[in-house]
């Protein structure tokens, strides 16, 4: 070895070399990348405008209908705006003749919606819960009305309801002159004619969120139901059920809600005449009717509002003070 070679010692090779220490600096610590501008400005529309249409659509017209409702408007000129208090309301609930039989048929609405096709969906439900074969064609057979537009449905139950050529009366043979029956004219028909083909679209409504439910239940529930000798039906009735609860709740408020809101299958059928009043047809024909007494519509719209915050507020509440227990 030469005398111009050195002997790395471990002190030596601690100490960095003179540029090491400035050179580690340098060093970013994580990747972090600043928004530049038009990131910014792409974020702000992404979210601003939604938020304004939202608020501009839902808050600041419900806001103006529980202003209007206490006044008078025919709908030209902002001038014309009058003041009359709760007169509406006093109109609405002693003098008009279409605003109980409305809400009596927003209740039978409910009645049925919870009476017939609930039970027929959870038991569908139960059914494909089994892992049947081709239960997902099943179900999306089932499920296939929902998806269908309530004015095509209606136009579908339309032809079926047909006195002269629809499916109903030629299988009952009452597509004959004198032997007609009109299921849609008549008003002692009509109304139930309709909620035949909401009962028809709810079940698979029901069906999913059930199903949804279902998937939730621990197996090991059915499991030791069945080691203690419970049949199918025990098993379901003491153990499945029972923890079906919260969907049981959230099956109550869609039908509620369902009910006071139904609309378009009524529309479509006759426009709400002969029998089938409801509310949402009453707020329709007095705001956009021939008439044009918004202030008057607008009274009913708050009626359906209080009727549905009554709902849905405590669902809200028992939902927050279950999260906060859990």
């Amino acid at each position: 070895m030469t005398a111009e070679t050195t002997t790395n010692s471990p002190e030596a090779a601690a100490v960095p070399p003179p540029g090491a220490a400035s050179a580690a600096k340098r060093i970013p610590q994580g990747h972090r990348r600043l928004l530049t501008r038009r990131d910014r400005i792409t974020l702000g529309l992404m979210a601003g405008v939604p938020t304004i249409l939202h608020v501009a659509l839902v808050w600041v017209t419900a806001l103006a209908s529980i202003a209007l409702a206490f006044t008078t408007w025919d709908g030209i000129g902002f001038d014309s705006i009058k003041w009359v208090g709760l007169q509406n309301f006093r109109d609405l609930f002693t003098s008009n003749p279409q605003f109980w039989p409305a809400v009596q048929h927003n209740v039978i609405w409910f009645v049925v919606l919870i009476l017939i096709p609930t039970p027929l969906g959870l038991f569908l439900a139960v059914q494909l819960d089994k892992k049947i074969r081709f239960s997902r064609v099943y179900q999306t057979a089932l499920f296939l009305p929902v998806v269908v537009s309530l004015a095509v449905t209606g136009f579908v139950w339309q032809l079926i309801y047909n006195p002269d050529t629809g499916l109903i009366n030629s299988l009952i043979g009452a597509n004959k002159p004198g032997h007609y029956i009109d299921w849609i004219g008549d008003p002692h028909l009509n109304l139930w004619a309709i909620l035949v083909a909401a009962c028809w679209r709810h079940t698979g409504y029901m069906m999913i969120l059930y199903l949804a439910g279902l998937k939730g239940v621990d197996p090991s529930l059915r499991e030791a139901s069945s080691l203690d000798g419970a049949n199918e039906w025990q098993t379901f009735k003491n153990v499945i059920f029972p923890t079906l609860r919260p969907t049981n709740t959230v099956v109550l408020v869609v039908t509620i809600i369902e009910a006071l809101r139904a609309f378009d299958l009524v529309f479509v059928f006759n426009k709400g005449a002969q029998g089938t009043e409801l509310l949402s047809i009453l707020v329709t024909n007095n705001i956009i009717g021939e008439s044009s007494r918004i202030g008057y519509g607008s009274a009913i719209a708050v009626v359906l509002l209080v009727i549905s915050l009554a709902v849905i507020i405590p669902y809200l509440i028992a939902t927050f003070r279950k999260e906060r227990r859990a």
